[in-house]
């Protein structure tokens, strides 16, 4: 098999990996059928840094045309410039997540060298059951999933909701599958490249986290299970 059929097949299997299904749907961000989640477990009491977390509804905000957001991880810093241009409905979510310290503390549960690195669920289930269905509307292919370009996942159309992934290599088959990058790391770009992959894809695909239990458990499933795993330490606007 080719490099480029090899790709191709990979995001059939796996990229669409969003909150409100199994990380295999269309790819998982890329392919199997989506798979509808088991119910999920009664949360814990509300321990969100930022109690506005728990209101998806409220972090609407319009972003900047043109913004940064600066992301400290336990390897290192890089940098995601946002274009609105590119996919408006797309920055505007990701401002929010961002500018109200959603991503502090979030793994990079999803590595698969070669492909992507995906980041997006919470250590806190109760976030997490908070923005499982807060879903966004979709927004047109205007860039394509290159190098370094920044995307949400989604798992069909208009399930966007916290899960964005950075683009590896040319993944260019992913734009007719309706993967619409909203901005690209434009700055240590060589950090994300060296993000913990030696779990591989998540399971069933690989030796990676299951997104039910990490949707359900948080931090403490990955702590225990997952201990070789990079994270966002703290990601803010700059």
């Amino acid at each position: 098999m080719t490099k480029r059929a090899l790709l191709a097949a990979l995001a059939a299997l796996a990229v669409a990996a969003c909150n409100n299904a199994t990380p295999y749907t269309s790819q998982q961000e890329n392919a199997a059928p989506a798979m509808p989640m088991p119910p999920a477990a009664k949360p814990s009491a509300p321990t969100a840094a930022n109690p506005a977390l728990l209101s998806p509804e409220k972090l609407n905000e319009k972003a900047p045309e043109l913004y940064k957001a600066l992301f400290h991880t336990t390897k290192g810093d890089f940098v995601v410039e946002v274009h609105r241009s590119w996919a408006p409905n797309g920055a505007d979510r990701f401002y929010n997540l961002v500018k109200n310290g959603f991503y502090d503390d979030t793994a990079f549960f999803r590595v698969v060298p070669g492909f992507m690195v995906q980041f997006g669920v919470t250590g806190d289930p109760q976030v997490n059951a908070a923005w499982r269905q807060a879903s966004i509307p979709d927004d047109a292919v205007t860039q394509s999933n290159t190098a370094g370009m920044v995307t949400f996942a989604t798992a069909g159309p208009n399930t966007r909701t916290t899960q964005v992934f950075v683009n590896y290599g040319d993944n260019a088959s992913l734009d007719q599958q309706g993967f619409a990058p909203f901005g690209k790391v434009v700055t240590g770009f060589d950090i994300v490249q060296k993000l913990y992959g030696g779990y591989g894809d998540g399971a069933p695909f690989g030796r990676g986290p299951d997104q039910n239990r990490l949707q359900t458990d948080g931090n403490a499933y990955l702590k225990k299970d997952f201990a070789q795993l990079d994270y966002t330490l703290k990601a803010s606007i700059e």
